[in-house]
């Protein structure tokens, strides 16, 4: 065999290295591109053969051993912890860590994948709720009397006063935003990167054990005992939308990815799905043999139900049709009740807490096949993460730009258009146009002098009839930085101009009395009759 035959030059092989190089690494940016707008990765369902197959039918031990590999079997396993149940459940926004909480005090955060124990404490008080926040370096837990916050290791970070026996927790993290409500029935908003109380709003309807968030705007749903289910901001101290949902107590409420879908539960023994977009219309409702202690919608849109001793899995509930039989079905025997049930981003696994302790089970097609790293990776490492942190507080909204209708953020709303008055929480919801201006204080519509103002009266120069925020185009001399303000001054009430309004109409009936040619004396006054009478 002759010899291979080798380039001569040191030069001459590093050029020939580096283009290999260069074009081993354009391959792979353009295979990176390629699989991003494709999408190669795809979900599967469990798919009956024939008319008479159920999917429900089918078992996780019978899952496990005929149609799932090595990898995905362990996904399925059972944590028997029978002396510290019932147990709540949550899973961090890639999917990588779990979080559970005993109502005896038990405590535990790990990497469920690796079987990597990260904290486990024993807090001697019940715990209600737990809930990550941005990562899974931070999490909250809801005990008897307030909220607390604990890292990673277990430490408690912060005791936060103003959240009273909380009954559920949520976090908001496009906003850093946690969220609480419980037994006085006062929903609380707190700023975990500032620590600032932005928003407690008292709802007024008694004790609250139903919450959840709408991952579209961020409006928190809450389940109420009068079977109302009322839409909060942080912005109105009103409910938003109420919706009278259940004639019992409602149990659990749950909202799609998307946002346009609810899911209630209530002590009627209906599950209810709710379309937000048409005026919260009903679309179906579904018998529970017993109340459904708590709801969970998947990526996917499987929703997950609590009841009993079981855990129900419905596909296509908010369709066109009403589905006869739910998707997958498991009990565990001794188990009741069954407390919580949460779906796993980007896995196909759900997790349920209950009095035994907490189950993993494997459900075909609930997650999302294909992530977006920017957005929530699971492979991510300890420098991705932390970068990840701080993009995350440099885009942090502000608390304000929540609203039901999320698109209105940013648009400019002009007379014309009656976006404005279709989000609730506004002073203009529920008005005409015409009367926008009729709610605004009426000294507002008056100049320093008394008349009307000449931006208000609908005759302007230049475009008459256009929008007042617009600036007109001005006379040179009369657009200057000084006469803006002064003219958005003019709309401005302080206790000095409405002196100044005081003043100047007693100046108007002063003249009016003396045109008429009434004295002071002739005027009449109600207490006229109390006057001593001349003898």
């Amino acid at each position: 065999m002759p010899p291979k035959k080798q380039t001569r030059g040191k030069a001459k092989r590093a050029a020939l290295a580096t283009h290999a190089a260069l074009t081993a690494a354009h391959e792979a940016a353009v295979k990176r591109s390629d699989a991003r707008v494709l999408l190669t990765e795809d979900a599967g369902f469990l798919e009956p053969e024939h008319e008479l197959e159920r999917t429900y039918k089918v078992q996780q031990r019978d899952l496990a051993a005929e149609h799932l590999d090595w990898t995905n079997r362990a996904k399925v396993f059972d944590l028997d912890l029978p002396q510290l149940g019932p147990y709540t459940v949550d899973y961090t926004r890639n999917g990588r860590h779990l979080l559970i909480g005993g109502h005896k005090g038990h405590l535990a955060a790990f990497d469920w994948k690796l079987g990597k124990l990260q904290c486990e404490v024993q807090l001697r008080e019940p715990i209600r709720d737990v809930c990550w926040l941005h990562n899974e370096t931070l999490f909250a837990v809801a005990q008897k009397d307030c909220a607390y916050i604990y890292d990673n290791t277990g430490l408690e970070v912060h005791r936060m006063k103003k959240h009273k026996a909380p009954q559920r927790l949520t976090f908001l993290p496009y906003h850093f935003l946690l969220a609480s409500i419980g037994d006085p029935g006062t929903l609380v908003y707190q700023d975990v990167s500032t620590g600032q109380i932005m928003a407690e709003h008292a709802t007024k309807l008694g004790k609250c054990a139903a919450m959840t968030q709408n991952p579209w705007n961020a409006i928190i749903h809450c389940g109420h005992g009068n079977g109302t289910v009322t839409l909060w901001s942080p912005n109105s101290g009103a409910p938003l939308v109420k919706v009278l949902a259940h004639r019992g107590a409602v149990t659990s409420v749950a909202v799609n990815p998307t946002g346009h879908i609810m899911a209630t539960g209530g002590l009627d023994g209906q599950v209810k799905l709710w379309d937000l977009r048409n005026a919260y219309a009903p679309l179906h409702a579904y018998f529970s043999r017993t109340p459904a202690a708590d709801l969970s919608f998947s990526q996917r849109g499987l929703l997950a139900v609590a009841w009993g001793s079981h855990a129900t899995v419905w596909k296509d509930a908010a369709g066109p049709e009403k589905v006869q039989s739910p998707y997958m079905t498991h009990h565990i025997p001794g188990a009741m009740p069954v407390t919580r049930v949460r779906f796993a981003p980007y896995e196909d696994v759900l997790g349920v807490g209950h009095a035994k302790g907490i189950s993993s089970l494997v459900v075909p097609g609930a997650g999302e096949p294909n992530f977006d790293a920017l957005e929530a990776n699971p492979y991510a490492t300890k420098k991705m993460r932390r970068e990840a942190e701080v993009k995350q507080l440099l885009d942090k909204l502000p608390a304000d730009t929540i609203a039901i209708d999320p698109n209105v953020i940013g648009a400019l709303v002009s007379k014309k258009d009656d976006r404005a008055l279709r989000v609730p929480g506004t002073k203009y919801h529920g008005t005409a146009p015409d009367q926008q201006k009729s709610r605004q204080d009426p000294a507002s519509a008056m100049d320093v002098d008394g008349e009307p103002n000449a931006e208000d009266d609908g005759t302007e120069e230049g475009e008459g009839g256009e929008d007042d925020a617009r600036e007109k185009n001005r006379k040179k001399g009369r657009g200057s930085s000084m006469k803006k303000y002064l003219r958005k001054q003019k709309n401005v009430m302080d206790a000095k101009k409405k002196r100044i309004l005081d003043q100047i109409d007693r100046e108007r009936a002063e003249r009016d009395r003396r045109r008429r040619g009434i004295s002071a004396e002739e005027i009449a006054s109600p207490l006229d009759r109390f006057k001593a009478k001349k003898r």
